[in-house]
């Protein structure tokens, strides 16, 4: 499979922002049967850090090293920082005066295991994978006993 590409479509969701959050993933692989999803909540939280985990959620579920990747996100915050080099540069600094920094870490091991390019796409525009990536967030955000977000850091 490591020939094979994969679509990830990704959302976050926080109701309160900071507040109770989920992230939702769709994960299909070009020209084969294959679509997983799966989703996640957290008692507090926010909108970005959902963005950004439910993306390394979902390189993580990537199974063979170097496997191609189009991640289709809604996060202008996550795929700007990507595909604009700002996260490079923020890591050149050691990640200094900047939110999230402990899933930035994450994220760019993660990344660098792959061969993974950002999409944006417009958010609540009838973009069915979304669509669904959003509606497996805010249920995630919603269900009982959801688990702390151990690092998010209150302003």
């Amino acid at each position: 499979m490591t020939n094979a590409t994969v679509h990830i479509y990704t959302d976050g969701a926080a109701r309160g922002n900071p507040g109770p959050g989920g992230y939702g993933i769709v994960m299909e692989w070009i020209g084969k049967p294959y679509r997983k999803e799966f989703s996640k909540g957290f008692a507090h939280t926010t909108n970005n850090r959902m963005e950004l985990l439910a993306v390394i959620d979902a390189l993580k579920k990537l199974k063979n090293p170097a496997t191609s990747a189009i991640v289709f996100t809604d996060s202008k915050y996550v795929a700007d920082a990507v595909e604009k080099g700002w996260v490079f540069g923020w890591e050149k600094k050691g990640f200094k005066d900047r939110k999230n920094a402990d899933l930035w870490r994450d994220f760019l091991v993660e990344y660098r295991n792959h061969n993974v390019k950002f999409k944006w796409i417009r958010g609540h525009n009838n973009h069915p994978q979304n669509e669904r990536c959003d509606a497996l967030a805010v249920e995630a955000s919603k269900k009982p006993r959801l688990q702390p977000d151990t690092g998010f850091k209150p302003e």
